[in-house]
């Protein structure tokens, strides 16, 4: 893929966006049957699956802890998510993301209501372009709470970014590759807390501000259609429907 002379062109993205326009964004939650909880996510061409077991014993017992449980997640791209066909299996980035996915979700789970036992979130890119570990991570929340584990508050994630010198709501697979900076923010909404911050790139003090603030502003959209899509699931059909 050749550079592209600009990504904003008359204050518009390639695609056709405002700067702090997000992409079309669908949730559904409870998608699989064998699942304890999940939740599907299409943010652009991305197309998300998250699936949630548990709370269940720990195995090996070694592994438990006494006074919580674990919580385990495995991010995965399948290696038709992406044009060239991506080798199956772990990688260094998947593992990366899992990880880092799981520390933006402890701080809303009571674990200790479950000592000795084991949640495992596994979350798999059917489809990538761009911003997957923030779709994994919206999914993976409200699979969380389609599961009925108690949270203090779903978790919301975005990616901002700078491309020609400009400040960016959830970016495109050209303006990750092209543009300067990329940074996914998680946020547990109402609280109005950041659960995982990353940065490829650098911003000036202005611009970080203004980007998170950017990101709050689209965590805040993310919120409503996890929260519609747990209602839509859960809401109380009149008779004959």
């Amino acid at each position: 893929m050749e550079k592209p002379e600009k990504l904003i062109i008359d204050g518009k993205r390639l695609d056709g966006r405002a700067p702090e326009e997000m992409r079309p964004l669908k949730i559904e939650a409870g998608v699989l049957k064998r699942a304890d909880g999940s939740a599907y996510v299409e943010l652009g061409e991305n197309k998300v699956l998250a699936a949630v077991y548990g709370p269940r014993e720990m195995h090996p017992r070694h592994l438990q802890r006494p006074d919580t449980a674990v919580l385990r997640c495995r991010y995965n791209m399948a290696p038709f998510s992406v044009e060239e066909r991506k080798r199956p299996g772990p990688d260094r980035r998947s593992v990366e993301i899992s990880k880092v996915t799981r520390q933006a979700l402890e701080p809303v789970l009571f674990l200790e209501l479950y000592p000795r036992s084991v949640i495992d979130i596994f979350i798999e890119v059917l489809q990538a372009d761009a911003g997957t570990r923030t779709a994994g991570i919206t999914a993976a929340a409200v699979a969380l709470a389609d599961a009925g584990i108690p949270m203090r508050d779903l978790v919301s994630s975005v990616a901002v970014g700078k491309i020609d010198d400009m400040i960016v709501l959830d970016l495109t697979k050209e303006e990750d590759q092209w543009g300067t900076t990329d940074m996914p923010v998680a946020i547990v909404p109402r609280k109005k807390l950041v659960s995982l911050l990353q940065m490829d790139g650098n911003l000036t003090e202005e611009e970080f501000k203004r980007a998170l603030d950017l990101a709050f502003r689209g965590c805040e959209q993310i919120y409503q259609a996890q929260r519609q899509a747990l209602k839509e699931k859960y809401a109380i059909k009149p008779e004959g429907e």
